[in-house]
């Protein structure tokens, strides 16, 4: 948790353009205590991470560093769409699922399951340039250009629902390993709603491009989180019982 607030703490630091549906009401300008505050939250990630163990907190030290390293306009990766994209994708997805399994794992295991991998870092990637999408003119001007700028509109959608496709897939095949086809089936139904939303979203922006905008980009990526915390709280259950 408290990684993962320095990361935003990280991005809002970083000056910039206001996204559009702020530009009434522009954010305050960062401060210099602000930038303490993130450096004494970053320190105290990795100091508790050593309490589980050196593995664990080298893991996230990788994840603030990467984290600064895309938003720092020094750096910026996000600049670069495919290295911004791998970045958010292994480290959100792949790392995150890595150190959890590490974390959590009776005798803090280095082996991770392959497919597990496969599929956090899908479900990263399958919607993180929807989250992109209604603000490429943005980008542009800020000297950004991110995945969803260079595959375009349509192309995100596209390109989202592939790469969310190879997750499936890879869930598929990481239960049906381990014995338990009834939880992937579990993932489809509380995937259902989020999948729903997403293809009348792309039918609404093939007709009008318009329809890319920061409210549906909301809309899609609250249902997806409610989604997928709803599908792993009944794993999370089961397994407990």
């Amino acid at each position: 948790l408290t990684s993962s607030a320095t990361s935003v703490l990280a991005n809002r630091l970083s000056p910039g353009r206001h996204p559009p549906y702020q530009a009434n009401r522009p954010p305050l300008p960062p401060t210099r205590q602000l930038f303490y505050t993130s450096v004494v939250m970053d320190v105290v990630a990795v100091a508790l991470s050593f309490l589980i163990t050196p593995w664990f907190a080298a893991g996230i030290l990788l994840y603030i560093l990467a984290s600064r390293a895309y938003s720092y306009r020094g750096i910026r990766l996000k600049k670069y769409p495919f290295t911004g994209y791998l970045v958010v994708v292994l480290c959100q997805g792949a790392l995150v699922f890595i150190l959890t399994y590490h974390g959590s794992s009776q005798g803090h295991e280095l082996y991770v399951p392959v497919w597990g991998v496969v599929a956090a870092a899908g479900l990263i990637g399958g919607y993180y340039p929807l989250t992109q999408i209604y603000q490429h003119k943005e980008d542009e001007a800020d000297g950004v250009r991110t995945i969803s700028y260079v595959l375009g509109k349509r192309g995100t959608f596209v390109f989202c629902a592939v790469v969310f496709t190879i997750s499936t897939l890879a869930m598929f095949i990481l239960f049906r390993q381990e014995d338990q086809p009834w939880l992937f089936y579990l993932f489809i139904l509380c995937m259902g709603p989020m999948v729903w939303f997403f293809i009348q979203w792309m039918m609404k922006v093939w007709k009008n491009e318009e329809q890319a905008n920061f409210k549906n980009s909301l809309k899609m990526n609250i249902l997806a989180a409610v989604c997928t915390t709803v599908c792993f709280l009944v794993m999370i259950v089961n397994k407990s019982l």
